[in-house]
Order: structure tokens, then sequence, then C-alpha cells
């Protein structure tokens, strides 16, 4: 029986926008199913996630907002203001972007963009059912997104929080003095260090013995050490087990401490949005941590894929790529997550990229070497007066890169470099002999590389005896 579409995309999340326009492309034949309204000036929750857009608009204004504060610390309601400004600009922002995969414009790429909530059936035959429509299709694409996940707290849900996806709301109104905010990811940092910046007392609740607790520890710790320098009160190794409110005021029990606080923030993590879905219905597999996936990103019903449950938009876009070429055409495509960077945009910020050092470790033991270099010697960084920070290179003693951590300005621009090589498998002198314009602050790339030259050599006694052998000669013959 002959079926309407190539792929069927449930979900208009950056995944699902990027695999339909890849769709389309590729001649085939697609439908977006989209479960929000399309509305003119307003972009969807599930389109660009705030941790992108909400927190970098945020933090460009509380850092503007840091050197006037600076300046005139006794400034009656700049935070609110400047709260409020951030948000619109967001909105705007957001719009903008919204604005380029409308459905006029996705229509004129041949996409078949249908408004409207549905599910999966099994019988007569696979569909997904959308208003009273059965989209029968060769293969189906699962891109709802995620949602931030909310730990079950005593009394949380009585007492009232908010997450990242409230930013929108939340900007329109006074910005409250004092917050909790209770998670260690890169969003709860990123925006605990706004707070701070805007003029808020905030108290940062994690359970683990470091903030981003899977990144390098000495670079969780110097993001930690600038938050703390800012003002913030960092409590690691703090379990929240109740929240109560008493006379108009929210009280947080942490570890053995009770915090008094106007707001709490939700920064724990993301779940998926697939409940609706029927997927028990047509065999595929899920839990809150996400659907189950092979390395193709099938699910558990081989014509079923599934993918951008990351809350990074470019893992979601990169996951998205592979599993639409596999859903089209053949299913030998596989995902690599080694070489795909992240970044904490804190201040400064952090990048990383393949295995941290522990990792390393543990799967190669001794046959690793550690490369890092400060950006306190690297001579743009000094002109710029932002020399806090380091990059490292973890290698293997024949130049393999294992992984990469920058910590400092702009890291997210810089990390780009090492996560080429990785990818395209060149060695670290690669990276050592290219020449760097001067000054930038790329330069601490190649600095760092260059190290491993040098911790060869002295890794290397006999070949520092030859060396010195040969020199000795030259310069006994010398006339």
């Amino acid at each position: 029986m002959a079926v309407d579409y190539d792929v069927v995309i449930i979900g208009g999340s950056v995944a699902g926008i990027y695999a339909a326009v890849t769709a389309a492309h590729l001649q085939a034949r697609v439908a977006l199913v989209e479960p929000l309204p399309f509305e003119k000036g307003r972009s969807q929750p599930s389109l660009l996630l705030p941790t992108t857009i909400y927190t970098q608009a945020l933090a460009q204004i509380a850092s503007s907002h840091l050197e006037i504060f600076c300046q005139s610390p006794e400034t009656p309601n700049l935070s609110s203001r400047r709260f409020a400004e951030a948000g619109k600009w967001a909105e705007g922002v957001v719009a903008t972007l919204a604005e380029q995969h409308s459905p006029a414009i996705l229509a004129a790429l041949g996409v078949d963009v249908i408004v409207g909530t549905g599910e999966f059936c099994r019988l007569p035959h696979l569909a997904f059912v959308v208003n009273n429509r059965r989209l029968r299709s060769r293969s189906y694409l699962i891109a709802t997104g995620s949602r931030p996940s909310i730990p079950a707290i005593d009394g949380l849900s009585t007492t009232g929080y908010i997450t990242p996806a409230d930013w929108s709301r939340i900007s329109e109104q006074t910005l409250p003095n004092r917050w909790v905010v209770i998670g260690g990811s890169a969003t709860g940092v990123e925006l605990a260090q706004i707070l701070i910046r805007l003029g808020a007392q905030v108290t940062l609740v994690v359970r683990s013995p470091q903030i981003l607790s899977q990144e390098e520890p000495e670079a969780a710790g110097l993001i930690q050490a600038q938050l703390e320098a800012e003002g913030v009160q960092v409590l690691t190794q703090a379990e929240v087990t109740q929240v109560k409110q008493i006379d108009g005021t929210k009280w947080v029990l942490a570890g053995n401490k009770a915090l008094e606080t106007d707001e709490i923030l939700i920064a724990t993590g993301e779940q998926p949005n697939v409940e609706s879905l029927n997927l028990e219905g047509v065999g595929v597999k899920w839990n809150q941590q996400g659907i189950w996936l092979n390395e193709k990103l099938q699910t558990t019903n081989p014509r079923i894929y599934a993918c951008g449950g990351d809350a990074f938009s470019h893992i979601a876009a990169y996951e998205a790529r592979v599993a639409i070429k596999n859903a089209l055409f053949f299913p030998i495509f596989k995902v690599n997550y080694h070489g795909i960077p992240r970044a904490v945009f804190s201040d400064p910020q952090l990048a990383r990229v393949g295995l941290t050092e522990i990792q390393a470790r543990r799967r190669y033991g001794k046959e690793v070497l550690v490369l890092q270099h400060y950006f306190k010697t690297v001579s743009k960084a000094l002109l710029l007066g932002q020399t806090t920070g380091f990059c490292k290179l973890i290698v293997r003693p024949n130049g393999e890169i294992l992984g990469a951590a920058i910590v400092g300005t702009e890291a997210g621009e810089l990390i780009h470099l090492i996560t080429l090589a990785i990818r395209q498998k060149l060695k670290v002198d690669a990276i050592a002999d290219l020449p760097h314009i001067s000054p930038t602050l790329s330069e601490i790339t190649s600095l760092t590389a260059a190290e491993w030259h040098r911790q060869r050599l002295r890794r290397n006694p006999w070949l520092q005896d030859v060396l010195e052998g040969f020199f000795n000669f030259r310069r006994s013959g010398a006339s």
C-alpha cells in the first residue's frame, strides 16, 4: 500500500525543523507536525531553548549592569529595569529567528506543515494520527525536544518555583531579590551569575562535590571561584529535601541549612516531551531520561527514529542530520559524540570536547599526556585584560588528541579548532605547527599544543642523550 510521505517529523524543535528542511532539500516528501500554533511575533518554546537565547541576552545586559552598578551602587530599581530590557530583547531575537522558519517559508521549501497534537497508531497499519488525519510514511522522526525536569522535593509543587523556560514571563515582573538556584548544570551556573550581576542575592545548591560535575575539576573550580567572588553562595554536596512557605516567605532545606528566599529556580536537567505520543502502542520504549535509541538513532520500532533530546541545540542539529539520513535512505549512519564540543556561557566561559583527564586515564592509564597553558601569557589576553583561565589538551604519546578544555574569555569560539582536529583525526603537532596570527586569543591553542614536543623530549632520555652528543660533536668540530 502506498504511503503519503517519505518521512513524518513530529515536533517543531530545532532538530525537527532542521530535519524537515534537510529532507526537503533532498527532494523527499516531508510532513512536519507542530503541536503549537504559529503566531506572528511569538516564538515557540520548543524552537529556541532558553539556554541558547535568553541566557545570552540576560548575560550581556547583566554585564553592562555590573559596570553601572560598580559606578553607582545606589541606583534604585536598575536591576528590574535591566531585567525587563533583557527579556524584551531576547523575545525580539527569538521572534526574528523563528520567522526564518515560519510556515510560509517551510511550505515554500516543500514541507507540509501540520498544526495540531497527535499520536501513533499501529492498526490497521503504522501511522501518526493528527486532526483526525492518518499520516502514513516510510519512516517517522520524533523531534519534540525536551522540557525542564522537576525533582521530587517535598513541598516544591505547593510552594511554587520557576524554570529557565519561564524567563519570558518572569522578565515582565519585578526582579525578586533573593534566589535559590537548585542544580549545578550549565544553565544553573549561567543564571546564578546573571542574577547576581543584576543585583540579586543568590544561593546555588548542588548535590555533587562540584558545580558542572561533568567538566574538568580545575575548570569547574575556577568558575565556582568566580561565582563566589561575585557574591554567589555555593553549597556543594547539599541535597534539597524540603521546601516550605511560611508567612509568605519561601524556605529551602538544603543539607543542614535552611535558606530563606523570594524565588526558587529549578535547573536540574531536561526530560523528553513524549508522554502523549502513544509510544507504548507502537513498541517504542522510553523513560524519564529519554527514548531508548541505538547508535543509528532508531527506537525499538525500527521505522521510528528520534533526535533532539539534548538541551544543546548544536547537538540536536547533529542528531537530526544523522537521523534524517537514516530515515530517508538506509540506517547505516551512526552518531559519534566524541568530537562534539560543549560550552558553558558563564564569565569566564568554559568549553570542552572529547574526554576529560579522568576519563582518559581510566581508558589509557599512564599513556596520557596533559598539556596546559595559561591565558596570562597570551599577548591578546593581556591587551584585553582577560587573563583568567587556561587551555588544557589531553593527548597520547603518539600525538592523538583525546580531549580538551578551555576556560577563559571566548572559550566557546576557541574550542572549534581543537574539535576539527579531533574529528579529522589530526595529531596535536598539526595545531602546534599552525602559524597563528598574533596577537589573537587563538594563540593559546598553539602554545598549549607546543608543550607536546617539550614533554616528549623530557620523557625520552635516549633522545636527549643523542641530541646532546650531536651538538657536542658539532661544537668540537667547529673551526
